[in-house]
């Protein structure tokens, strides 16, 4: 990979952070959306807190490249760059943290700061239709997109999915350990069924950790997407406007 410190890297230079229930990612994008440094990554710690979170991030880049502004998928519901919901990250701490005001202080650059599941879809969505992103990781994340614009996030992970658990409880990472491979995968194409009917999508992209777990033999109108997109979508927040935000 070239290094962007001796060929420089065309601007504006996005750090892109993924945020995950076990693990931190981040990277620089160029102004095309190019990965133009390897990620760095670090495990999210234990007994995680707002405060430990932003220190963490800050010197989990200070290796990097400097950037311009900065893209954060975080693992639950964010309105204007406040944390609403965070339930795999084990803390209530995070209700109504401003963690894009907390990033912009530490770093010293712009933030903003999005569903991780929706970061995700930006960078694995083609923009024709109704295309939703399902995320299998530590949990289950979801985003919805009409012909390239981000819908309102629902937060599916908590809704019921069958005899009354939730897609969270149905298919996450103890259920995954629980089930075994084979009644997992099931369970996915059970979940699949559904959300089609759900959102009649026209594309199911399907992402994050445990996806490479999936077997072969889904419908064609399902597709696994590169666990980078979580990265690879950062560019795309800055393109267009963010639900609920208006700029």
């Amino acid at each position: 990979m070239t290094n962007p410190e001796t060929a420089g890297i065309e601007r504006p230079a996005t750090l892109a952070i993924d945020i995950g229930g076990t693990g931190l990612k981040a990277s620089i994008l160029d102004s095309a959306g190019r990965m133009a440094t390897d990620r760095v990554r670090a495990m999210t710690p234990p007994r995680l807190t707002p405060r430990l979170l932003v220190s963490t991030l800050g010197t989990l880049v200070e290796p990097l490249p400097p950037y311009d502004r900065v893209s954060v998928g975080f693992p639950g519901v964010v309105r204007n760059g406040t944390v609403r919901t965070a339930p795999n990250l084990g803390s209530r701490a995070f209700q109504g943290f401003d963690l894009a005001a907390a990033l912009e202080q530490r770093l010293g650059k712009p933030v903003r700061v999005v569903n991780d599941a929706d970061m995700q879809g930006w960078g694995a969505v083609r923009g024709a239709g109704v295309e939703m992103v399902i995320t299998l990781g530590t949990g289950f994340g979801s985003s919805l997109f009409i012909d390239g614009r981000l819908g309102p996030h629902l937060e599916l992970a908590h809704h019921p999915f069958r005899k009354g658990r939730t897609y969270e409880e149905e298919l996450g990472e103890r259920a995954r350990k629980k089930l075994g491979r084979g009644k997992w995968n099931r369970r996915v194409h059970e979940a699949i069924d559904q959300l089609r009917g759900l959102t009649t999508f026209d594309h199911l992209y399907i992402g994050g950790g445990n996806a490479r777990k999936l077997e072969p033999g889904l419908p064609d109108d399902v597709s696994v997407v590169d666990n980078a997109a979580g990265i690879l979508g950062g560019i795309r927040l800055w393109d267009a406007p963010l639900p609920g935000r208006g700029t």
